[in-house]
């Protein structure tokens, strides 16, 4: 049961940032719309007094200025990274790719080493002959315990749930 609730959570948590982005969008876009309606009145207030085309041309010169500054601080941000990046080994580079699965890496392989060295004690050590389908059983409930399963259900939702909602 938990490790279908934590499959499911890592399903839900995978796609939280695209509800996020849903709620930020529709916030952005009431924030627009209310700018939309403010510039309109001052658009109408302007030619009212004969001041439309030079409102124009001011805000085009804004818009220019706003587009450039952007452009050019988020060049010096790329350019920044890559002279980083340049510097750096190639291993730096290609881990730098990688780190947000590498606690995924980690868990799986301690999961795969753990569970390989019980059943290695439990087939070499107690000897399978001699075990009875009971002991068996609760034997593999200590290998592959609830737990276990949740955070790799947890793990394996949030990573191919993520590919589902990406497509959403």
């Amino acid at each position: 049961m938990l490790s279908l609730l934590s499959t499911l959570g890592g399903l839900l948590i995978s796609g939280l940032p695209k509800v996020l982005d849903f709620f930020q969008n529709k916030s952005d876009q009431s924030h627009e719309l209310a700018l939309a309606r403010l510039q309109n009145e001052m658009q109408l207030q302007m030619a009212a007094q004969g001041f439309a085309a030079q409102a124009k041309i001011e805000e085009i010169r804004t818009d220019q200025i706003a587009m450039q500054s952007e452009a050019q601080m988020q060049n010096a941000a790329l350019d920044h990274d890559k002279k980083i990046m340049d510097k750096a080994s190639k291993w730096a580079v290609n881990y730098v790719a990688t780190v947000r699965p590498t606690v995924t890496y980690i868990f799986v392989l301690e999961l795969v080493l753990i569970n390989m060295g019980l059943v290695y004690f439990l087939l070499f050590k107690q000897g399978l002959g001699t075990l009875t389908v009971d002991q068996f059983i609760a034997a593999t409930d200590l290998i592959f315990s609830e737990d276990e399963m949740a955070m790799l259900g947890g793990i394996i939702g949030f990573w191919f749930g993520s590919r589902g909602w990406s497509k959403k």
